[in-house]
């Protein structure tokens, strides 16, 4: 095993790339911990390479003694004494093991498996030192082989694994096929494949971009945000730090040279280049391309959209299986709600918008109710469940269920009539003539809509609309009653 070790050692550091001296630091503890094995535990030995021989050396020391009680620490002056003259009683004597082949196949099998341990170990080391500096690159490789679904690619130093999960879905490679990947994580574990790659990642698209546009590279044009179904579709955003410098004509290039060289690598995979902008309404209306925007309705709280399109469009802005807006919506990091404008002209009606207010109608059904002449709340009253069975859409299960809804609304409205009348009333006021009595008004519209079961935030929209504070009107109510209607109403 230990022949010709300096070439052995010379090859290796060569080929994996691992310094000579942790290579012979490897072999030295190898061979030490076999000698242990073979000549026991105890033993004071000491292991050497000697690279003008290319062997390793063992020594082994000994206490002189005149007599023998463990010959793995002791020698006898007798036997001392023809090794070296001089040697005296107490001394301590170190002896060479001339064949290392007294350790003995099995010992030296061991010391062959340490060896091998440590190279791998060496090995892993000087892989993440190379690998750990270039996360989120871009590596070349050829397909070495396929284990349970999963790729093994070699990049020429080492192997790495392009998982199954991280590869485009319908899309093969050959064994001893080029490919390209994104460098997604560098482990620095023996149990597992140490460097993973992927071709999913949104990085990767960034990154080809990158090696396509020099614009990209030299800092001009930016990305500001990828979003892919990878192998079908993907969205990228892009801005420019420079006037005269379109970024998305950069990164379609001539004749859209640069970005069909990105689908090509992406085996096709369909790729909209938009403009980013800081106005959400803007930016929104570039990323739901190919379809046209009327209007975008903008909830800064909620990072919602609201987004209108022509009737023709719908189908267009959502696209197949609703991919366009889902795409679009991961751009932005925003929640998207597409509508076509007969759509939206339906829900701005009051009267199509009073029919969502009763418990159980949706929009699908208030269509339906809409669509057979009901447009409005009131144009219910005295709908029975027979006429709700006999409309399309509307099973009889759900038909009673409505009915029942309908008529507790009806009622609910009609014995909230004189909260609405006093309502009235206070809003004849104008709110400089503020009195006593209008501060006794408003409390009697808090008593009657408690009494109507009317819905307490329903009440503090109507009594702010109003322009009045009750708190700055004690003389008429006590603190108790005051405190409580601002909790209970103006608080809700």
């Amino acid at each position: 095993m230990l022949s010709d070790l300096k070439r052995i050692i010379e090859q290796i550091s060569r080929d994996k790339g691992i310094e000579k001296h942790l290579l012979v630091e490897t072999i030295e503890e190898a061979v030490r911990s076999a000698a242990r094995k073979k000549f026991g535990s105890r033993r004071d030995m000491e292991v050497q390479y000697n690279e003008e021989l290319g062997e390793v050396e063992i020594f082994q020391f000994r206490m002189v003694v005149e007599k023998v009680e463990d010959e793995q620490t002791e020698v006898s002056l007798e036997e001392a004494s023809s090794l070296d003259p001089g040697v005296k009683l107490h001394d301590e004597i170190g002896t060479k093991m001339e064949n290392i082949s007294e350790l003995g196949r099995i010992a030296a099998q061991s010391a062959k498996q340490v060896i091998i341990q440590k190279m791998k170990d060496a090995e892993l080391d000087v892989i993440y030192d190379m690998y750990k500096d270039r996360k989120g690159e871009i590596v070349n490789g050829i397909v070495q082989r396929f284990e349970r679904g999963n790729m093994i690619i070699n990049l020429g130093r080492t192997d790495a694994i392009l998982p199954h999960g991280e590869q485009i879905p319908k899309r093969s490679f050959r064994q001893g096929d080029r490919i390209r990947a994104l460098l997604l994580d560098v482990r620095q574990s023996a149990r597992e494949q140490q460097l993973v790659l992927s071709r999913t990642n949104n990085d990767f698209l960034s990154k080809l971009f990158e090696m396509e546009v020099p614009e990209i590279a030299e800092g001009i044009v930016r990305v500001m945000g990828v979003s892919r179904e990878p192998g079908f579709r993907a969205k990228i955003a892009v801005s420019s730090s420079e006037s005269d410098v379109d970024p998305v004509g950069a990164c379609v290039g001539m004749k859209g040279s640069r970005v069909q060289n990105v689908v090509q690598e992406l085996q096709g995979e369909r790729i909209d280049i938009v403009p980013w902008s800081p106005d959400p309404a803007k930016y929104v209306s570039s990323a739901m391309a190919p379809a046209e925007v009327s209007m975008v309705l903008v909830d800064e709280d909620k990072k919602s959209l609201l987004v209108v399109v022509p009737d023709d469009q719908l189908s267009l802005a959502i696209g197949r299986q609703g991919q366009n807006v889902r795409l679009a919506s991961k751009l932005m990091g925003w929640n998207i709600d597409v509508k076509s404008e007969s759509r939206y002209a339906k829900l701005e009606e009051e009267g199509y918008r009073s029919l969502l207010n009763i418990e159980g109608i949706d929009e699908a059904v208030a269509d339906i109710l809409y669509d057979a002449g009901f447009r409005a709340v009131s144009d219910l009253k005295g709908l029975n469940i027979k006429e709700l069975e006999g409309m399309e859409g509307i099973k009889p299960e759900r038909a009673a269920k409505l009915a029942e809804a309908i008529e507790n609304y009806m009622e609910s409205a009609e014995a909230a009539a004189p909260v609405t009348e006093a309502i009235e009333a206070v809003e004849e006021s104008e709110p400089a003539e503020i009195t006593k009595k209008s501060v006794a008004d408003k409390v009697r519209i808090y008593e009657l809509a408690k009494e109507a079961g009317m819905k307490s935030t329903d009440l503090a929209d109507k009594l702010i609309k109003l322009g009045y504070d009750i708190k700055g009107y004690n003389s008429s109510v006590d603190e108790t009653t005051a405190a409580k209607i601002r909790d209970e109403v103006l608080g809700s």
